[in-house]
């Protein structure tokens, strides 16, 4: 057999294989969509049963101006509110613990919109009223769900969200006032955590379903002041983690828009995507 046709055996036998190979990867290539989102609303109601932090000195005020048939015979009603900025699901703005940072006000809608996770740290925090969430269980979730990316919203399932709003179950004590402080029993994020989050993550923003991102035993409110001195916004008393996968879906926290705000009531929902895949 001549050289030339030796190779152009060869060369055909080769086109062969590829060709097979790449209908075989075909074959095995497979197509997802998006089937449909399912909202889940992550915000408890405002209303007379709402928590605040004990020692605030008025809670959640909803009262009637008019409500009824008025003199022109179609009905009306209309209430005024007030509320403290930190209470019920909220937010905790940079400029609460760290001076001259973002307000409300001033919070880029992309720090409150994006992919989000949850780190359910539950069966470890349910067993330890004062227990602190580690970078290990933020590496744990890793090792078993892949890599956190740049700029996802964190949130953390501590199991505590079942108690609201039982003031006692919830905070550890059914105290209010100053002497509450001590008293405090309930879990929250590290210091140590916090700084991952900023250094290793650049988190978007970070929530939980407990009062505050400091554990209820905090003097110095550390991971406040490292979270928020990153412009990093914090969610707290968020509602429903229990209803979360623990990625997979998208989140939207959109506060009430208050000039020069420290913190203030939050609306948060997830969009979780059902996926679909395609024969």
């Amino acid at each position: 057999m001549k050289n030339s046709t030796r190779l152009l055996l060869i060369a055909s036998s080769l086109l062969f294989i590829i060709s097979c190979g790449k209908k075989e990867e075909k074959h095995i290539e497979k197509r997802i969509i998006i089937k449909e989102n399912n909202w889940i609303d992550l915000t408890y109601t405002f209303d007379s049963t709402t928590l605040y932090w004990p020692n605030n000195v008025c809670g959640f005020e909803h009262k009637e101006d008019f409500k009824g048939t008025t003199p022109g015979g179609y009905f009306y009603s209309s209430y005024s509110i007030c509320t403290p900025e930190h209470g019920g699901t909220h937010i905790d703005a940079p400029i609460h613990f760290a001076k001259d940072h973002l307000t409300v006000d001033s919070i880029p809608l992309s720090s409150l919109s994006g992919r989000g996770i949850i780190v359910d740290v539950s069966e470890k925090a349910l067993k330890n009223r004062d227990y602190l969430i580690s970078v290990a269980d933020l590496q744990e979730w890793e090792k078993a769900n892949g890599e956190i990316k740049t700029g996802t919203i964190i949130l953390f399932r501590t199991g505590y969200g079942q108690f609201y709003p039982n003031r006692e179950k919830y905070f550890g004590s059914a105290l209010t006032g100053e002497k509450a402080i001590p008293e405090l029993h309930f879990p929250g994020i590290s210091p140590e955590a916090a700084t991952w989050l900023v250094k290793t993550k650049k988190a978007k923003a970070v929530g939980l379903d407990t009062p505050s991102m400091d554990y209820g035993q905090s003097k110095d409110f550390m991971t406040h002041r490292i979270l928020l001195g990153a412009n990093i916004p914090g969610f707290e008393n968020v509602a429903h983690l229990d209803q979360l996968p623990l990625k997979g879906f998208e989140i939207m926290a959109l506060p009430m828009k208050i000039g020069g705000g420290s913190g203030a009531p939050l609306r948060i929902a997830a969009s979780v995507m059902e996926m679909e895949e395609l024969k």
